[in-house]
């Protein structure tokens, strides 16, 4: 495809962008943005962008990625209440920015890789009997990467964005290919806001350590 017709794709697709589709990307860009300065908005923000994409994704037989959402959705409150827990003596928050040692990335690893093979198999069943405009290894990709950084994410984890930028650069082209365009927009810009993300934690991370 040329790059003309990337941009006529674009501009068709940015037309065709509905109202829930603006909310939930304007949703998706201010979650991250909190989720960077370490503010406990993320979560209810969060939210309204991951409960918006379980519908999207279904209706775009994206079925890896409403997996997500609804996993999104879950961890989310999970997350709320680890961040809201206050330190009784120094009135801060208890729980901290940390790195992952040795056996916490080998743990990661490992829910990485079990995800992928169960949406990949999962997914491929799909495209054969039900859903034959689905992506199963490129889904399964941006699904397992994203269980993975939210996971971590909800325990303060710096890696949980070293997945984040994972996902958002297979879901780029996977939300373009079937018509979000504006929902790729947005995974540019967290792909960006990721990257600032890393290095904000990664100073706090060490800030911590001293």
């Amino acid at each position: 495809m040329q790059l003309s017709e990337i941009y006529q794709q674009f501009l068709s697709g940015l037309q065709q962008t509905s109202l829930l589709e603006f909310v939930a990307v304007f949703a998706g860009i201010a979650s991250v943005w909190y989720s960077r300065k370490e503010n406990i908005l993320v979560y209810p923000i969060g939210l309204i962008n991951t409960t918006i994409y379980i519908y999207l994704s279904l209706e775009g037989q994206l079925y890896g990625e409403a997996s997500v959402n609804l996993y999104y959705t879950i961890v989310s409150i999970y997350g709320w209440v680890w961040w809201s827990k206050i330190n009784k003596n120094t009135q801060e928050a208890a729980l901290k920015i940390t790195r992952s040692n040795a056996t916490e990335w080998l743990q990661q690893l490992g829910v990485f890789s079990v995800f992928y093979c169960i949406l990949f198999f999962t997914l491929t069943k799909l495209k054969a009997n039900f859903a034959p405009e689905a992506i199963p290894w490129a889904d399964a990709f941006a699904s397992a990467t994203a269980y993975t950084g939210m996971w971590l994410m909800a325990r303060k984890k710096v890696e949980s964005w070293y997945w984040w930028i994972a996902t958002n650069i297979a879901s780029i082209p996977l939300y373009f290919t079937k018509g979000y365009v504006f929902t790729s927009v947005q995974f540019l810009v967290l792909f960006v806001l990721a990257i600032a993300g890393l290095i904000s934690w990664h100073k706090k991370a060490q800030h911590e350590r001293y």
